[in-house]
């Protein structure tokens, strides 16, 4: 089931970094910083009245002059407008309404989307006299916050919740495997998804996502259904000193949301970069499937340890998730474009595989005879019971004497047995450890 995604817009320095930082701080458990992630934090699970979802800052830009201003909130509001379920376009009640924020009020009255204005850095019950200045906007009725000294925020947050679409609490068609094509621009994302529908050509339909302006592309192959979800990235603009790029997150973050199983598009001519580091580690953090496709592998001058060295490259680079299979294809000349679905299918498999409790506890138990729990003070691990109690990802739960003594060394090493007997490529593998008499998750 996906998280609504919640986007939080606005002109620099009117309090979105400090919106998003309270929500944060009080409400979510920010995922741990994974080892070879390497991204700006622009986004946290929350949650709020037992309703989850993602919230996502398109703060951090500093423009040089007024054009820049305009053009940058301009690919930021597009981008938010395209995958958001609820858009919060803060304002700052101290400077009162600027031409900036009618720009972007102009631009998404357009759109007839339904928007949240909220007005911040309001820290008194008593309004400023420019605060209705801000219903010319036209959004409606502003909320008054003080993100600051977190004032009216769960007025704020019970408004967002209430935008959330009703599809999010319905349980989805489990035989439909949703792959989500991930990646910066221009690797070739939109065509492999041509590429693929070309090759099956048994389209059923195509229908807009259901918060995005991109193309969900239902089909069929072998009896199997599918929907691949395309994440085209945005091209930057003229004027535009910031680097647009890092905003195809925001798209990436919602497809992710709704998939089964993503495929992280790398260009065989640029390698690894940063941003490829970056939305792959979003897909590793979701726990979803995940294979690396490395695209235009027809323009690489090859020897016979060419694909080998890219491979060690890649795996050094993307560390965190030594799991996902590498697939080097060529949409242009249809190089091994007939292993993606195949691989997908697979990786999808997977994640949803489980392991029998006794099946489990017999792997558990040849695995500790082998080698010995680690022991610390003369205090020994010792593991009572174990049982999966989850999929996608597969998720064990470990009933020992002391979790501190379940080393982060011994978790990998059980980790490895279980993927020994039961393979588990392309997904993650979560572990979480109970000590006696506490309750099952």
């Amino acid at each position: 089931m996906r998280k609504s995604v919640v986007a939080i817009v606005g002109r620099p320095n009117v309090g979105k970094s400090t919106l998003f930082n309270k929500i944060v701080g009080r409400r979510v458990a920010i995922v741990e910083d994974t080892p070879g992630v390497t991204r700006d934090r622009i986004y946290a699970e929350a949650e709020w009245n037992n309703i989850p979802f993602v919230l996502i800052d398109t703060g951090g830009i500093e423009p040089d002059t007024d054009d820049i201003i305009l053009s940058q909130m301009r690919a930021q509001a597009e981008i938010a407008i395209e995958t958001a379920d609820a858009i919060v376009f803060i304002v700052d009640g101290k400077a009162g309404l600027t031409a900036a924020d009618r720009e972007v009020g102009e631009m998404l009255m357009k759109t007839g989307r339904e928007v949240i204005l909220c007005v911040n850095k309001i820290d008194s019950p008593k309004l400023p006299d420019d605060y209705y200045d801000f219903y010319e906007l036209g959004l409606g009725e502003p909320i008054p916050i003080s993100a600051a000294n977190m004032l009216n925020l769960g007025d704020l947050l019970d408004r967002i919740v209430e935008q959330f679409p009703d599809d999010v609490d319905k349980e989805e068609d489990e035989e439909d495997i949703k792959i989500a094509i991930i990646g910066k621009p221009n690797v070739g994302k939109s065509s492999l998804v041509n590429a693929i529908i070309g090759e099956n050509r048994v389209i059923v339909s195509n229908v807009a996502g259901t918060t995005r302006d991109s193309i969900d592309t239902p089909f069929e192959r072998d009896g199997q259904k599918y929907t691949l979800i395309d994440t085209a990235g945005i091209r930057k603009k003229k004027k535009v000193n910031e680097d647009v790029e890092r905003y195809s997150v925001i798209r990436a973050i919602s497809a992710i949301e709704r998939s089964d199983v993503c495929i992280l598009m790398i260009d065989a001519q640029e390698g690894v970069t940063e941003q490829d580091k970056k939305i792959g580690g979003y897909a590793h953090e979701s726990g979803k499937g995940v294979i690396i496709v490395v695209n235009k592998w027809d323009l690489i001058e090859k020897d016979t340890h060419t694909m080998n060295k890219f491979e060690k490259l890649i795996r050094a680079e993307l560390s965190y998730m030594p799991y996902a299979p590498i697939l080097f294809i060529s949409v242009q000349t249809g190089q091994r474009l007939f292993n993606v679905l195949d691989l997908a299918h697979s990786v999808a498999e997977n994640c949803a595989l489980r392991i029998p409790t006794g099946q489990l506890n017999a792997l558990i138990a040849d695995a500790t005879m082998m080698k010995q729990p680690p022991s610390d003070k003369g205090k020994k691990l010792k593991i009572y019971y174990a049982t999966q109690v989850g999929v996608k990802p597969p998720l064990f739960s470990f009933q020992c004497n002391k979790r501190e003594l379940f080393h982060f060394s011994y978790a990998r090493y059980l980790e490895n047995k279980i993927r020994e007997t039961y393979g588990y490529s392309g997904t993650s593998i979560k572990f979480v450890f109970r000590e006696k008499g506490e309750k099952e998750i």
